[in-house]
């Protein structure tokens, strides 16, 4: 129980770092020693057991956190030179943010592209601009979501940019399961991508659909009637049926019988 989860500016992922003495608050700004360099992150678990990236150094003063502000303001110049460089030579990648250490020795460059692009031509010019060691990175559409921030479809901001901690596999058979419609608008998230939340209650459904026939199959009523199931409604436990005579009825799998 000897490190604490922090997290960085740049997404709402935690990375447990080892602390000495007595643990410090939830929500404290605090310096951590990371690959990078110093790092300013926050505080956003309980001590708890976990393999360290690194050293916890202290809690930020007043002027660790004016520094930090100072740099991100240093960085966003940074960001919109290396815009305006892409827009003049016709460069296709997207530059999403820079982040400097707060030691102001290393420049993460974050940027995203529909290709493969050889950013290495601007590395040297950037990093004596900087006077720090340049890392560029690509994002993923996922990636690029939680690091930039969006809203999902419900109006709240997205999972990945405020506490998804890993992208689970999504596949479209869910929506299936879920008796969604099968539009990308509807199942995409703003990545463009098939919805994380598509994941979370998908055990559910595959556990409501083990009693229900499947859609298109033939079934029929305690009553008699017959008919092709054309929706099932798994919350409900009912499936609505298309009968032999063309009329439409809604059965509750109680009232069901084998075919």
């Amino acid at each position: 129980m000897n490190s604490v989860g922090i997290r960085f500016s740049h997404g709402p992922r935690l990375y447990d770092y080892r602390f000495q003495g007595e643990p410090p608050p939830v929500d404290t700004w605090v310096l951590v020693q990371s690959s990078r360099g110093l790092e300013l992150g926050k505080v956003r678990t309980a001590p708890r057991s976990a393999r360290p990236f690194g050293e916890l150094v202290r809690q930020a003063t007043p002027e660790d956190l004016d520094k930090a502000a100072k740099l991100r303001a240093r960085a966003d110049d940074l960001k919109w030179w290396l815009k305006a460089r892409f827009r003049r030579e016709g460069v296709t990648a997207k530059v999403l943010g820079c982040d400097f250490t707060l030691d102001g020795s290393h420049l993460t460059v974050h940027y995203s592209a529909e290709e493969r692009i050889d950013l290495r031509r601007w590395v040297g010019e950037l990093a004596r601009l900087a006077n720090a060691r340049v890392e560029i990175v690509a994002l993923g559409p996922r990636d690029q979501a939680a690091y930039i921030g969006t809203l999902g479809a419900c109006g709240m901001e997205s999972c990945c940019s405020t506490w998804l901690q890993d992208f689970a596999q999504v596949s479209i058979k869910m929506a299936r399961d879920q008796q969604l419609p099968l539009s990308p608008e509807k199942i995409s998230g703003p990545c463009g991508r098939l919805l994380c939340c598509l994941q979370y209650e998908h055990e559910q459904y595959v556990e409501l659909l083990k009693d229900l026939p499947r859609k298109n199959s033939k079934a029929c009523t305690t009553a008699g009637t017959c008919g092709k199931v054309v929706k099932l409604n798994p919350l409900a436990q009912t499936v609505d049926i298309i009968t032999e005579e063309g009329s439409y009825i809604t059965a509750h799998k109680s009232e069901l019988r084998e075919a």
